[in-house]
């Protein structure tokens, strides 16, 4: 670990001393004010000189609880909305904590406010300050201070993305330092190439086989290089799994997901909210494209036909009709196919079918496609629970037809409206990564991961609409 990265994860827990502070002050002068007097008058004494010294100590007893929260690790570096979860939940029992000395002691103070308005601003201010410090450092990545030196080995599409992920943006902290095409003789032009330049990580991008891959281990372990490498399709699956010991033997299962028992009642419950929300919030915009679908063209308003979702099952999917009427069933006919161009090749290998300037399409049509306005209805089949505000986007029988035995693990839980892969990309994603991305969501479920999606797929939705 790079000096730069062990100073910033020092600086954390002064940071985040300072603002549990000024949050227990901010609370404070906030119940005195003029303004809480008059809607509250204050029954209680409590000195400044006295609060002060309580909080000093409450803030000495709430940087423990942060670092059994695992804020102050320097393994991971977590995303704004992982970070701010761990905030509120190191807050959260912070505050538990407090509230239980005032209930068996009551020589603090009296003031349920000033606890309750602390415990707020302690999240808001310290997340303020981590903030802070992250872009503080993400400017000095910028300016190639304290990045890593990239050494890449690979040459598939998942190699050339990740180079240009890492040369656009450079606040992720990695200078890439060279890229070793030729993969078969990976371990001889590593050994070269660390010889005239330093490599602080490798980063293996393409499947180079097993014993080539522990041989590159074993060196990178002896020269003190960090290994890194992109799972294939079947580690993705393979990383949620739960060991029981049955008379002393250890038996490994292979979870499909954790989205079971009350984990799969809280998405459930959360997904009933959400649509019910969304419905409301979107219901001018859905009466407004309805008449607009009418008025463009003959035929219904609303598009209806078979998808494909958990378990195989196949239920009944709606939209707002994007197409010309009678025309859906023609994307698998020859003649047609001759007609359009076909930016995904369907075929055993991609079950995908996409067409570039599809002539079924109408003015409309286009216009609700790149805004995604078309599939405002599928806020309907999440409220009924054929669908799910997250997840996998569901397919059609003859797209599911064609998947691999290890794509069939998408179809474990219900297909959402967005996912993972609709935040990365999913125009440039090819279908195995889309697949890779899915699985991962699938083996990794959490609500928080379930909230990130969301709050970023508008972002993505504005991006693609200013691109096109």
């Amino acid at each position: 670990m790079k000096k730069s990265e062990l100073i910033f994860a020092a600086i954390l827990v002064p940071v985040d001393y300072l603002m549990v502070i000024l949050a227990g002050i901010t609370a404070y002068f906030l119940r005195f004010s003029a303004f809480s007097r008059e809607i509250r008058p204050i029954i209680f004494e409590l000195p400044f000189e006295n609060y002060i010294k309580v909080v000093f100590l409450t803030a000495l007893a709430w940087l423990v609880i942060f670092a059994f929260a695992g804020l102050y690790t320097t393994k991971v570096r977590r995303r704004f909305i992982d970070e701010f979860y761990k905030i509120f939940l190191a807050c959260s029992s912070g505050i538990m904590l407090l509230f239980g000395v005032i209930f068996m002691s009551r020589e603090l103070f009296d003031s349920r406010f000033i606890v309750l308005a602390g415990w707020i601003f302690s999240i808001i201010f310290v997340f303020f300050g981590r903030v802070v410090v992250r872009v503080v450092e993400k400017k000095l990545f910028k300016k190639g201070i304290g990045v890593h030196n990239l050494l890449i080995i690979g040459k598939d599409k998942t190699t050339e993305k990740i180079i240009q992920l890492f040369k656009k943006d450079k606040s992720f902290g990695y200078k890439i330092v060279g890229w070793i095409e030729d993969s078969s003789m990976a371990l001889e032009k590593v050994s070269n190439f660390i010889k005239t330049n330093k490599v602080d990580e490798i980063l293996q991008c393409e499947d180079i086989g097993q014993e080539k891959s522990l041989e590159l281990v074993e060196f990178c372990n002896e020269h003190h290089i960090v290994y890194k490498y992109v799972p294939s399709l079947f580690e993705a699956q393979a990383i949620n799994v739960e060991i029981q010991h049955l008379g002393g033997v250890p038996i490994i299962e292979l979870k499909r997901t954790p989205l079971d028992g009350w984990r799969k009642i809280l998405k459930r419950v959360f997904d009933i909210l959400g649509s019910i929300l969304a419905i409301i919030i979107f219901s001018p915009i859905m009466l407004i494209v309805a008449i607009a679908v009418k008025l463009d063209s003959k035929g219904p308003i609303f598009f209806g036909y078979q998808r494909i979702g958990q378990y195989g099952k196949p239920f009944f999917y709606f939209k707002f009709r994007s197409m010309k009427a009678n025309t859906h069933e023609m994307r698998y006919d020859p003649s047609f196919r001759e007609q359009v161009e076909d930016t995904r090749g369907w075929n055993n290998q991609n079950p995908m079918v996409k067409y570039k300037n599809d002539p079924r399409i109408t003015r409309v049509g286009k216009f609700i496609r790149r805004t995604s306005l078309d599939e405002l209805p599928e806020f309907f089949n999440v409220l009924i629970g054929k669908m799910s505000l997250v997840g996998p986007r569901p397919h059609e029988p003859e797209e599911v037809a064609k998947y691999k035995k290890e794509c069939k693990h998408v179809l474990t839980i219900k297909p959402g409206i967005t996912g993972l892969p609709q935040i990365s990309g999913r125009s440039d994603l090819s279908f195995e990564e889309e697949v890779k991305l899915d699985i991962y969501y699938i083996e990794n479920w959490k609500l928080k991961l379930d909230l990130y999606i969301l709050f970023k797929t508008p972002f993505i939705l504005l991006k693609r609409r200013k691109a096109d």
